[in-house]
């Protein structure tokens, strides 16, 4: 099939290059344009753009797609037999669905209706869930409410980060979606329509992920795992934000030692209280530092200090 493929982010680049590598046709690519970043903030490429002119594919940057004529045009001309989307971050307006005949057809990393919504990768580890996968289905007005096209199943792992979950769903999801597009072109497809009633994943702010140490030690856990590369746990320590990577729960009762939050610094390990048990520290990122173990942060700090106690709050 002729395809113009929709992305933007590095998990879209896997479905990319598995449909550039497949027996299907990718003639153009639509995707966020360029952001600044880095010390001094100059233009980058999206991934995904990088990958279509390495592979000299047409690409097509539109701030927005509502509205735009030019756009409409541009893909009603190259008249493509649908439009693949993964994490492209543009709202598809209703009046371009009809495009494509076999319409846009997103990857969505998660069983819908389950996890609906802008992360649901976090959704899943934060929630405890074991089990997730990932869903093909036709874009419609609703969100994430499309008929299903095809799925694929993917194990939780108890020490899984959204990185390490999100890696394996877009290796997964891009075989899906080469085999979805295979099978709308052969007629091998029956689309499923979802039910009304689904949960919801919405987007993730920094404010979201600072820890809250009343909370149970394993809730605590998945939190930090869920917001693990992206916005980065947090937490703060005399007035100061202190980022976290993901922790290890302990069988420590936190009502026999420390409280929520209190900190007991030893020579090779850091463990802090939570609303059950105690959690061991794995690593800290201070203001203006980079990441490191957290026994070395808890040695570079004044001795007065940890003998009067450290608290996060």
């Amino acid at each position: 099939m002729r395809l113009v493929f929709a992305g933007t982010p590095e998990p879209a680049v896997v479905a990319l290059q598995k449909l550039i590598h497949s027996e299907h046709e990718v003639v153009a690519v639509l995707t966020r344009p360029d952001a600044r970043r880095g010390r001094g903030r100059t233009l980058h490429p999206s991934p995904v753009k990088a990958l279509a002119e390495a592979n000299g594919i047409e690409v097509l940057t539109p701030e927005s797609l509502r509205g735009n004529e030019e756009i409409r045009a541009r893909l009603a001309g190259i008249a493509p037999d649908a439009i693949p989307v993964v994490a492209y971050g543009n709202l598809i307006p209703e009046d371009m669905l009809d495009i494509p005949r076999h319409g846009w057809v997103n990857l969505h990393f998660s069983l819908l209706p389950q996890w609906r919504g802008a992360a649901p990768v976090q959704a899943a580890i934060k929630n405890g869930d074991v089990t997730t996968g990932a869903t093909t289905f036709r874009i419609d007005p609703g969100l994430d409410t499309g008929d299903i096209l095809g799925t694929v199943g993917e194990d939780i792992g108890p020490r899984d980060t959204a990185d390490d979950l999100l890696t394996r769903l877009a290796h997964a999801g891009a075989g899906l979606l080469v085999d979805t597009m295979t099978a709308l072109e052969t007629g091998a497809v029956t689309p499923v329509s979802q039910p009304a009633e689904g949960t919801y994943a919405r987007k993730i702010t920094p404010a979201d992920a600072q820890v809250s140490w009343s909370q149970p030690a394993v809730e605590i856990d998945r939190a930090i795992r869920a917001h693990t590369p992206g916005p980065g746990a947090w937490t703060t320590w005399e007035g100061q934000r202190v980022k976290l990577g993901p922790v290890e729960p302990t069988d420590a009762s936190g009502s026999a030692g420390l409280g929520p939050g209190e900190v007991r610094a030893e020579k090779n390990a850091v463990y802090v209280g939570t609303g059950t048990t105690e959690v061991r520290l794995g690593t800290v990122q201070p203001p203006g530092k980079k990441m490191m173990d957290a026994a070395a942060w808890a040695r570079g700090l004044h001795t007065d200090v940890i003998e009067q106690g450290v608290v996060f709050q």
